[in-house]
């Protein structure tokens, strides 16, 4: 198990337009070989934009995009004429495929926090598809066949306990609250990364939040880089 903790991550975004970021992988101009990704996973950005704040139409392909909204609402526009605002609870995926365009801001007058995590997918190219689940419960996994990975969101009461998927990649993101992952405490913002994963257990020591990816197919090669 590597523990990567929240003051690890790169910090990215543009502050004075009401935009932060915090990447836990190679990501836009930080560029580490060392970390280009764990399993499928090849980020896990920590994202906060300030009330009018977003990105502005961008591309991306070969990438299974999957977003968690901690706080805030979130406005999805994209090149294929969808827009959708994404809650707390619902989980937002856009498989980019061989090529899509999106935006994405903060319309609303609250501050806005989500997590936003990329996959690799299996096999490159197809039609982007798009995808809203609302208020997801903790009993069903989300799963993106496309990436071998199934994601997990845990809502913990304070010394609650929850099985961790086996699998032959797993990455936990403590989304809010501390927990004890076989021995190790995580706060809010660090991950583990697992190998081999089995039998592990998290217990919660505060309430606490949790997304958990289990992953079982094989590792594709890393993608080409592309910005937020």
């Amino acid at each position: 198990m590597d523990v990567r903790r929240a003051g690890e991550r790169y910090r990215g975004g543009d502050p004075e337009a009401g935009i932060e970021s915090w990447h836990a992988f190679s990501f836009g101009p930080h560029y580490d070989p060392g970390n280009l990704r764990f399993g499928a996973v090849i980020a896990c950005n920590e994202e906060r934009l300030a009330p009018g704040a977003g990105f502005d139409e961008h591309p991306h392909s070969h990438t299974e995009i999957v977003t968690w909204v901690v706080e805030g609402e979130l406005t999805h526009r994209d090149s294929t004429g969808r827009e959708t605002r994404v809650r707390p609870g619902d989980v937002q995926r856009l498989s980019s495929a061989a090529g899509v365009r999106h935006v994405e801001r903060n319309d609303g007058t609250a501050p806005l926090a989500f997590v936003q995590m990329w996959l690799a997918p299996l096999e490159p190219g197809g039609e982007p598809s798009y995808e809203i689940v609302r208020g997801i419960a903790d009993s069903t996994p989300y799963a993106v066949p496309e990436a071998g990975a199934m994601l997990h969101a845990r809502r913990l009461a304070a010394g609650e306990r929850t099985a961790v998927p086996d699998g032959a990649h797993v990455y936990v993101h403590v989304v809010r609250g501390r927990v004890r992952l076989d021995g190790a405490e995580l706060d809010p913002g660090d991950a583990a990364r697992v190998t081999a994963a089995e039998n592990l257990t998290a217990t919660a020591l505060t309430a606490a939040e949790l997304l958990i990816w289990e992953m079982t197919g094989p590792a594709a090669r890393p993608p080409h880089r592309q910005g937020g």
